[in-house]
């Protein structure tokens, strides 16, 4: 899809309205902008594209909204030369915000139809540097541990521990889960539907450090693959 000017002129606006109502680091709101995100939506959606919504996708899935995007990749940190797993591919979209913020990227997909979707608009669209996994992101993806960060596009009914062992000392994850009344680092349980944003931060001790990072809004992480 060719970033005609009109959408990069809608792009501009959204980047400048996030930068107004947020606080967004700028390495991703300077990535935001650098992204085409129409191009990795079906062409009847592509004129809502640059308005602060989710879009749906394969697979019942949806696209983040950008000003969530813009809060995950500012909490992560800054990520440039640093190694990032994603679990939760999607579309894609995440993952080339990633890669403009400079990072190498390791992203893992449960569903086939969307790893294969993903893989070819990255690429059409000039992106390398990351390296896509069909599997079961709760497991995340051990050949490559450990990891500087770690950002989950999908909310968990609790923390995987297997996601917090691969996560380096001093490394960071960013989080969607189910809370109840038990928001315990390791055993967060869906007692009720809420969901909050966590920043875990695994320290030289191995030991976990968790802040809340507010109220979201995430499809469910799921268990196993389709294919």
């Amino acid at each position: 899809m060719i970033d005609t000017p009109l959408y990069f002129g809608r792009r501009n606006r959204m980047v400048k309205d996030l930068a107004a109502k947020g606080s967004y680091s700028g390495s991703a709101l300077e990535a935001i902008g650098r992204v085409a995100r129409h191009s990795f939506l079906e062409t009847g959606l592509q004129e809502r594209a640059y308005m602060d919504i989710p879009m749906p996708i394969l697979e019942n899935q949806t696209m983040s909204q950008p000003s969530t995007v813009a809060l995950q990749s500012t909490l992560l940190g800054s990520v440039s030369g640093k190694k990032v797993l994603e679990v939760g591919t999607g579309c894609g979209y995440q993952t080339a915000v990633l890669l403009e913020m400079g990072a190498k990227v390791f992203t893992i997909e449960r569903y086939k139809s969307l790893c294969r979707l993903a893989n070819v608009k990255l690429k059409e669209l000039g992106y390398s540097g990351f390296t896509l996994f069909f599997g079961d992101g709760r497991n995340g993806y051990a050949p490559a541990a450990p990891y500087d960060a770690i950002l989950v596009t999908c909310c968990a009914p609790e923390i995987p521990a297997r996601l917090l062992e691969q996560l380096s000392p001093g490394g960071r994850m960013v989080i969607p889960v189910n809370c109840g009344s038990d928001e315990r680092v390791c055993n967060v349980k869906a007692d009720s539907v809420s969901q909050k944003l966590w920043v875990i931060t695994k320290t030289a001790e191995n030991c976990y450090e968790k802040s809340e990072a507010g109220a979201c809004n995430f499809v469910p992480m799921l268990e196993g693959t389709v294919k």
